[in-house]
């Protein structure tokens, strides 16, 4: 299933969660589908991700999956990287607001530091999507922007003192 199919799935599934522990449970799930959009985009994305991409999908330990396992696995191309990634960055921002939620309102120590786990996780991902988002920027504008005859040539404005 394409990545932002997968990823809208997952705020549908996030936004229907019920209970504190279908929170963390979403949290999990998009943690799962980050580290799987960070490995194809390792592999098969463009170059100037494929570092930052490594990186995002060795993010986070979660817990052991039930028999469904994770969403995630059904996880077979990322078509548009840049949609992906910012779609992505919208989920997990929605994961971390509805993770401290939990964590304010529980009295559960154990859930408490579920949810603080899980934060950090959906934090240091969401930076990794940030970074290559900046990087398919930079890219795309170099891409976009008309090359520049005077580059390396005596003209005006050479030698001014700005």
């Amino acid at each position: 299933m394409e990545a932002e199919r997968l990823i809208a799935l997952g705020r549908h599934a996030l936004a229907e969660s019920g209970t504190a522990q279908d929170i963390v449970a979403e949290a999990w799930q998009a943690q799962a589908l980050a580290q799987a959009i960070g490995s194809h985009l390792a592999l098969c994305g463009p170059m100037e991700l494929r570092g930052e991409a490594r990186g995002l999908s060795e993010i986070g330990e979660y817990p052991t999956w039930g028999a469904g396992g994770p969403r995630a696995a059904q996880l077979t191309e990322v078509a548009d990287p840049s949609g992906a990634l910012t779609a992505l960055g919208e989920l997990l921002g929605e994961v971390g607001i509805a993770l401290v939620g939990v964590a304010c309102a529980t009295d559960e120590e154990g859930l408490y530091w579920q949810c603080i786990e899980a934060i950090d996780a959906a934090d240091e991902s969401s930076d990794r999507v940030r970074g290559m988002l900046r990087r398919l920027a930079v890219r795309d504008g170099d891409r976009a922007r008309p090359p520049d005859p005077a580059r390396g040539r005596a003209g005006p404005g050479r030698g001014s003192s700005w």
